[in-house]
């Protein structure tokens, strides 16, 4: 398999985390939106959204957006899961990571802040604060209920796969992480695992060679 992305785009790093979590072998094509190679017509073709993750499989066939990606994954190698057996339980699951995935991100992408910037002359900076920070307090809201070791329970899941990513998001606006003590414990549960850690953005071939911004 390929996976097309980028080093810190926290669709990709999901990817990335439950790929080595399932033991999984591929090879990863880096994709560098802050040059946009996402535009280019020969990548438009693999992702005519011009976006990242796309997982390209062995047969030649093409995946995108992370969360399908996901879904794929424990549909097709199902050990060890990502997903509790539990039904009222992968709702939860489920609901967490769409707080990031559909509440969160879409607000905070690439494209969406330099749009904003760049015809509204929006202060990014306030712009995140607002809508990340609330973002973040659902959350912590929604972990506070049902947390054990990881979000939902005491196994891992789709739901710290998404987490840990948004957090190193969040750091990088400086937001105040000091009111999200649950967020904050399930990831350093996370992290001192090795799926997490070779999954890590800084720790991905693409990653020297960029700015920081």
């Amino acid at each position: 398999m390929q996976l097309h992305g980028f080093w810190r785009s926290t669709a990709t790093w999901r990817v990335r985390i439950a790929l080595a979590h399932k033991g999984l072998a591929y090879r990863y094509v880096p994709v560098d939106l802050v040059a946009g190679d996402q535009h280019d017509p020969a990548y438009q073709q693999i992702s005519p959204m011009s976006q990242v993750p796309v997982l390209v499989l062995a047969d030649g066939a093409r995946i995108s957006q992370s969360i399908a990606i996901l879904e794929f994954l424990e549909e097709t190698w199902p050990e060890p899961p990502l997903l509790p057996r539990d039904a009222r339980a992968r709702a939860r699951v489920r609901e967490f990571t769409e707080v990031i995935n559909a509440g969160i991100q879409p607000l905070q992408n690439t494209a969406v802040r330099l749009h904003l910037e760049r015809t509204q002359g929006v202060d990014i900076p306030a712009w995140i604060d607002r809508f990340v920070g609330r973002g973040l307090a659902a959350l912590e809201t929604l972990a506070a209920r049902s947390a054990g070791r990881f979000i939902v329970g005491d196994e891992l899941s789709f739901a710290d796969v998404a987490l840990v990513p948004q957090l190193y998001f969040a750091r990088r606006f400086d937001l105040d992480l000091a009111t999200c003590p649950t967020l904050l414990r399930v990831e350093a549960t996370c992290s001192a695992l090795a799926c997490f850690q070779v999954a890590h953005a800084e720790h991905q071939p693409d990653f020297a060679a960029q700015p920081r911004a």
